[in-house]
């Protein structure tokens, strides 16, 4: 399964050009906590190169659940990894519960800032309280309004967020975003206007 190939088949649904790195995968599963994990999700896995490295950390009674919306890495990702719970649809129908870890491959600058909220608002709704989020995006869009008002989406849902130094040898090079203790729902941003781009 190519991801160059479902890029120009599906560029918007796709969002990257090339398979992340093993580099950017161990970035993305660094300080999570996932050893300790007793359940995890990954939205957006695709190829299934940050699922490979989930696995590698995770103990063998914890849950993961993956939520793919292409049905042709869906499928791979099912013959592939047959103890992953890989459902097919949409980030924005997340309906878990006390997620210890989510962890997201989702192309986040090709989405409206609708989507982007929505998609945000599940991840917080299903985490823990103390859950932790992961996600990457790519160093040479990092100033464009889409990723500002992401960014800034992020700190408002999250007491902790962290982004770590460039990640070089990935195509493109791109950066970890750790997040951490959800803001309580209700409380601070629910119902609130989706933020404006910085």
């Amino acid at each position: 399964m190519s991801i160059t190939r479902e890029f120009l088949r599906h560029p918007v649904l796709t969002g990257a050009i090339a398979p992340s790195s093993p580099r950017l995968a161990e970035e993305m599963t660094a300080g999570l906590g996932l050893e300790r994990a007793a359940r995890v999700a990954e939205l957006g896995p695709g190829t299934g190169v940050f699922t490979e490295a989930v696995l590698g950390l995770l103990r063998p009674e914890a849950r993961f659940t993956a939520v793919e919306i292409n049905p042709r890495f869906a499928s791979a990702l099912r013959e592939r990894f047959p103890q992953v719970d890989v459902v097919t649809g949409s980030a924005e129908h997340l309906a878990l519960a006390d997620v210890d870890v989510v962890v997201s491959g989702l192309p986040w600058t090709a989405m409206t800032a609708a989507r982007q909220q929505r998609i945000l608002d599940a991840v917080t709704a299903g985490l823990a309280p103390n859950g932790r989020f992961t996600t990457f995006a790519y160093a040479h869009a990092a100033w464009t309004p889409p990723a500002r008002r992401f960014a800034a989406s992020l700190r408002s849902r999250f007491a902790v967020v962290e982004r770590t130094q460039v990640v070089w040898g990935n195509l493109p090079p791109a950066f970890v975003y750790r997040a951490a203790l959800p803001v309580t729902v209700g409380r601070a941003w629910r119902g609130q206007p989706a933020a404006a781009p910085a």
